[in-house]
């Protein structure tokens, strides 16, 4: 079985930009997801690289996901004719102390939302913390992607944006 253990931060400031090794545009739109099935069914379009992605529909750090490639053609007909909800984002790379951070920001209807995502071995596994590195978010169903799809940050009421939901 696949599992993902991520943790998901809101970044502040951009001192992170000075240490980004690549950026990539990608677009992603759902497929299939809850509230009728346990997991989301999403196609990835990353330049000219596509992947079909199932994830696990529980908040946490850790979630069972399977992802395999695809023709970029199939994921732009899928994105073009099933996809009903899209988000875009720029990936920025950025490794600190031998550890990649994906820095995601989002574009559209979310654009102003920047988060980082670090994919981790076991979920007590050390990681560093750079100072752009704000409040984690791993828990908040509203940052993950599934959510920012049918539910854009744009739309955000100020008490969702700063809410903490300790």
């Amino acid at each position: 079985m696949a599992i993902e253990i991520e943790r998901k931060f809101l970044v502040t400031g951009d001192s992170w930009r000075a240490q980004v090794s690549r950026s990539e545009s990608m677009v992603q739109g759902y497929l299939a997801g809850p509230p009728a099935a346990r997991c989301s069914v999403r196609v990835r379009l990353a330049g000219d690289v596509a992947f079909l992605n199932i994830k696990s529909a529980t908040p946490g750090v850790v979630r069972d996901e399977y992802e395999y490639a695809i023709p970029s053609v199939d994921a732009r007909r899928m994105l073009d004719t099933l996809a009903g909800n899209v988000v875009a984002k720029v990936r920025h790379h950025v490794d600190v102390d031998g550890h990649r951070f994906e820095v995601d920001e989002f574009g559209a209807e979310n654009a102003g939302l920047v988060v980082a995502e670090i994919e981790l071995v076991a979920v007590d596994a050390a990681f560093p913390r750079p100072v752009w590195l704000g409040r984690q978010v791993s828990h908040l169903e509203r940052y993950y992607n599934l959510h920012l799809a049918t539910h854009p940050y744009a739309r955000w009421s100020p008490a969702e944006r700063n809410a903490d939901d300790a």
